[in-house]
């Protein structure tokens, strides 16, 4: 039971504001409890509103009564300017990855030889949680601190938003130091309700449970993540031996200290215990309410884990058991064609939706008319998919012993869906495009590529509302996103007035962005963010490339490192396109972008000479990684080709990046490994 109340004062008179107080703060705690920690409320959300709101009155009329233990005090009053980073109490260290039975008893082999001889070795086996990861921390039974994982060593503060997450309690029945290393997660059916919230107000979807709640925590204003419905999950004590004898002891008291665990870890006195573990975690898997991508091995006894202690990159006592991808049966009713930004026309299955990894899929790529053929696939079939990285429904396998002979071949159409202009397929390519630039779906498409994040970051543009703008005709280009007006957008459907001004005033925010991000913004081919930034720093701004000819801008670029011939011809041709110069054109007369930073080179450093391309989900921005590689005196690639040193693969990595990287005999390493080599000296590399 969580304990939030304030430390122990004399009780205050029956039938007074202040014990009337103390009721409503008991009741609300014991209703966030059932709620968020055991998952079984017992009352209504409008009961459960209704206390709260008499809780906020009653403060209101006595301001005496408010404290920083009231539950109305979770959510801070205003936006920070930026998060600050802190030193972890302990590292947090990575996890060496598992994927069979065979590996696990190497594990086991290890745990033993490590051990003094004819040791017992009692394991705990747990689901492994895909969320966040946090560092959480008690002192004096107050929740005083708390840090994303960041690079391990140093994470970003973020303790005023984990204040908004109500599965954890403000205070704790325990004053020494604790500190937890915990996984905050969104509910699949949470995710489903702040999706539709968020489709509601035209901006777009998280696409998984793990990137919104990850993205939640490093937010600067604590109001808006209370609205992201966060839950914590307990999943180690760092105190260890001083807190309990075991890991499993130790999550138990955390529970019995009202502390949220995941409640499903267990205790394996044998290796056969322990694959009997796995084998029930991955089929309950799918009833979870939260994401899992595996299971965690750990020795249970804190002494042991002493005994056996870390290498430089794991501990010896931990593995991770990774799950592969979650495949599921179902019906192939239909293949649309989708059309994208640059023109490549995508066919789509369309399924008699199935629960695969704990979402309904309605909808999976086919990726190209090639893939298609390779398969054998007709719309009609019973057919195999899985999630990609966990992330991209797409289909893998097609069940042809369960044809009846109603299904029928799909073939890619000659015309475009969107425009109706005759497809085109380059040779050599397996694209088949379509080559008018004007076509509506590949307008929509550029405008929701040029508002993402990593380039011009435009908020409020969702897709249904730049698809009203393109039908509409008020949008034609990127360009003509300036030109709108908070009475223009007042015509459509759903937008009010307070709405319709947030989106101009996201709009001409980006004015602001670098050059750098409009040229990603741009979607140049071949040219993504790392390029965007090279060839940003070498013309220097929007002003500066309109001076050059096609010609003259290519015989810049051609002297950037890295920049090989197909990508200096993409750029000559994106340049020498009139369409192109015109929305370029336009954007200059508008105002839009900085010109970029000159950085001076750097001369030393731990990566001087060698190259890297990052891939996957980090802990922080990419942009950021990027930053840090290049400080170090490093180089970063777009993509991997000869000459790449090392690959920075974080979670959700796909199988060509790894193919790549092995084609190209580039060293894979994990971000962890990453710091390690920027922390690294010249001196010592030659000592």
């Amino acid at each position: 039971m969580i304990d939030d109340s304030p430390p122990a004062q004399d009780s205050p008179p029956k039938g007074s504001p202040a014990a009337r107080h103390a009721e409503l703060s008991a009741e609300i705690r014991a209703h966030d409890y059932r709620y968020y920690v055991l998952d079984d409320p017992i009352v209504s959300d409008a009961e459960y509103d209704a206390l709260y709101r008499e809780l906020r009155e009653l403060e209101e009329r006595h301001p005496e009564l408010v404290s920083a233990h009231s539950p109305s005090q979770r959510v801070g009053g205003s936006p920070r300017a930026e998060l600050r980073t802190t030193a972890h109490v302990a590292p947090m260290m990575s996890l060496d990855n598992t994927y069979n039975e065979a590996e696990v008893e190497d594990f086991d082999r290890r745990v033993r030889d490590g051990l003094p001889a004819g040791a017992e070795v009692v394991y705990c086996v747990e689901p492994k949680l895909d969320g966040g990861s946090v560092e959480i921390l008690y002192r004096n039974g107050v929740l005083s601190g708390g840090a994303t994982r960041g690079d391990g060593k140093v994470g970003e503060e973020i303790l005023e938003n984990l204040r908004t997450i109500r599965s954890l309690p403000l205070t704790i029945p325990y004053t020494e130091p604790l500190t937890l290393r915990a996984e905050v997660v969104i509910y699949r059916r949470d995710l489903e309700t702040i999706n539709e919230e968020r489709s509601a107000r035209g901006e777009p979807p998280f696409a998984n449970p793990r990137n919104a709640a990850s993205g939640s925590l490093r937010m600067l204003d604590p109001r808006i993540v209370a609205r992201r419905r966060l839950r914590a999950l307990v999943w180690q004590v760092v105190e260890g031996r001083v807190f309990a004898e075991s890991h499993s002891a130790a999550l138990d008291r955390c529970a019995a200290l009202g502390l949220p665990t995941h409640r499903q870890h267990r205790v394996c006195r044998s290796l056969a215990e322990v694959h009997e573990a796995i084998a029930a975690i991955q089929e309950l898997r799918i009833g979870y309410p939260y994401e899992i991508d595996g299971c965690v091995v750990k020795v249970d006894d804190f002494r042991q884990q002493e005994i056996l202690g870390a290498t430089a990159k794991f501990p010896r006592w931990a593995i991770a058991f990774k799950f592969g991808a979650e495949r599921a049966y179902t019906r192939l009713l239909d293949i649309k064609v989708q059309v994208g930004r640059t023109g490549v026309l995508t066919p789509v299955a369309q399924l008699e939706p199935v629960q695969l990894a704990g979402t309904v899929v309605a909808r999976a790529s086919l990726h190209n008319q090639d893939i298609i053929e390779k398969l054998g696939v007709h719309v009609g079939d019973r057919v195999g998919i899985e999630k990609a990285g966990e992330i991209i429904p797409q289909v893998v396998d097609v069940d042809r012993t369960a044809r009846d002979g109603t299904e029928r071949p799909f073939v890619m159409p000659d015309r475009c869906p969107s425009c109706d202009t005759p497809v085109a397929r380059i040779p050599g390519e397996v694209a088949v495009r379509c080559p008018n630039p004007r076509c509506p779906d590949q307008v929509v498409g550029s405008i929701l590529h040029y508002t993402r994040r990593f380039a011009m970051d435009i908020d409020h543009l969702g897709d249904a509302l730049v698809a009203q703008l393109v039908v509409r005709g008020w949008v034609r280009d990127v360009a003509d996103l300036y030109d709108l007006t908070p009475e223009k957008l007042q015509e459509l459907e759903r937008i009010g007035k307070k709405s319709a001004q947030n989106v101009v005033d996201a709009i001409l925010a980006s004015k602001e962005r670098t050059f750098d991000r409009l040229l990603t913004g741009l979607g140049i081919d071949l040219i993504g963010q790392v390029a965007s930034v090279q060839l940003a720093e070498e013309l220097g701004s929007l002003d500066e490339l309109m001076k050059l000819s096609p010609e003259e801008a290519a015989e810049r670029a051609s002297h950037i490192s890295g920049f090989g011939p197909k990508m200096v011809d993409s750029l000559r041709a994106f340049l020498a396109d009139p369409l192109h110069r015109e929305v370029l054109s336009k954007l200059q007369a508008r105002g839009v972008s900085r010109p970029q930073p000159r950085h001076a080179a750097v001369e030393a450093g731990p990566l001087l000479g060698k190259s890297f391309c990052v891939t996957g989900v980090l802990s922080r921005k990419r942009e950021d990684v990027h930053a840090d590689i290049r400080a170090a005196g490093g180089t970063v690639h777009d993509k991997i080709k000869q000459g790449t040193n090392y690959l920075v693969a974080g979670e959700k990595v796909g199988k060509s990046k790894i193919t790549a990287a092995q084609k190209f005999g580039t060293e894979v390493i994990t971000e962890a490994q990453l710091m390690e080599l920027i922390a690294e000296s010249p001196a010592a590399e030659t000592a």
